[in-house]
């Protein structure tokens, strides 16, 4: 049956090396690392090791075996996954040139990145109100749903509370429990419909985890961000809205009230933040057709051609060592070095002979 997958992440290196598209690690960091371009040589060394590290934990270690034997108790006799993964159609990589490095991509490698942006709906009527009244503009804060703001240590909430009670902009909090000692211009909803809120002109600022779909929307509807990574790729995230200019990234540990509230004040009031996100915004949304149609079209096109087995790129079915053309640079080198051993020994069967004349 033919299936297409789709890849949360962007562009990986594991992910595309399974089409058949080995990432070049000269200038494709390895998912843990952010780097400028183009990478020093020390670099270049830990990205190469640290590909090959992450690929092998990922499938002879940690990841693969793990769920491989999970599947063995429900289906015994499906094929591994790992054959399985070589059989995939078409993949929809959740990345866009405008916002990621520019990489080679096959037929069978489709960017829909910013897919579940939008542009904004109407507002729930209180929340609409709160923005609509608030003097300075709004502040959005929300740490996503995998995180929860519930979630988000004593300490480093009483930090964003007070630092919120030192700004004159109002601001909108999602949280999933009531919260004691508010300021009069802080307002927390359990749920909030994120995008329609940054669609909003009168919002400022995003206080985000750095979260890859959180950034695409922030981009998307050109609002700066202060960026709190927590974990897996939000730092990475965090840092790369920091490296394009669109906003300030602090660590968590690092936070103190006048920390945020600096970053917060800069954000809003230099210009070059805005202006910034602001021209992605209008790289992101400049296409030919919208990234869910893109996905739409081709879904439909695998169905049509059965799998569309043309997409299939041959080096999917080529090993690490063929790939690389491992195995003909040993004959190679074999062949150079039987070259010259057996030329080595002509010339001292020569020098030999030679001498053996002068003797004579």
């Amino acid at each position: 049956m033919p299936f297409i997958v789709v890849c949360g992440v962007g562009m990986e290196q594991m992910h595309s090396a399974v089409m058949g598209n080995v990432l070049n690690p000269a200038y494709t960091p390895s998912m843990q690392y952010l780097w400028n371009h183009p990478m020093s040589l020390v670099q270049r060394a830990v990205n190469i090791y640290g590909s090959i590290h992450f690929g092998f934990v990922y499938k002879h270690w940690e990841t693969v075996p793990v769920v491989q034997k999970e599947i063995n108790k429900h289906f015994p006799d499906l094929p591994p996954i790992l054959e399985l993964e070589k059989n995939v159609s078409l993949s929809f990589i959740n990345s866009h040139y405008s916002l990621d490095m520019t990489q080679p991509f096959l037929p069978s490698q489709i960017e829909v990145g910013a897919m579940h942006c939008r542009p904004g709906k109407p507002l729930p009527k209180d929340v609409a109100q709160w923005i609509e009244e608030a003097e300075h503009g709004v502040i959005y804060f929300s740490l996503g749903s995998v995180n929860r703001g519930e979630f988000l240590p004593a300490n480093y909430r009483n930090i964003m509370i007070e630092a919120f009670t030192q700004m004159k902009q109002r601001v909108i909090w999602k949280f999933e429990k009531e919260l004691e000692g508010l300021p009069d211009n802080v307002l927390i909803r359990k749920w909030l419909p994120q995008q329609d809120i940054l669609a909003h002109p009168k919002v400022k600022v995003f206080i985000t985890h750095g979260g890859l779909l959180s950034s695409q929307e922030t981009i998307y509807h050109s609002k700066p961000v202060l960026a709190i990574p927590i974990f897996f790729d939000q730092p990475k995230v965090a840092a790369k809205l920091q490296r394009a200019g669109f906003g300030i990234a602090i660590k968590l540990k690092e936070l103190t009230v006048p920390l945020v509230v600096d970053s917060l004040n800069e954000i809003i009031n230099i210009p070059k933040y805005a202006k910034a996100v602001g021209q992605a915004s209008l790289s992101l949304r400049d296409q030919k057709e919208t990234p869910i149609d893109r996905a739409v079209w081709w879904t439909e096109y695998v169905i049509r051609h059965r799998g569309a087995p043309a997409l299939r790129s041959p080096g999917a079915d080529l090993s690490w060592i063929e790939y690389l053309c491992l195995d003909v640079l040993v004959v190679v080198h074999v062949g150079i070095f039987t070259l010259f051993w057996v030329s080595k020994k002509l010339l001292a069967l020569a020098c030999r002979v030679n001498k053996k004349k002068k003797t004579e």
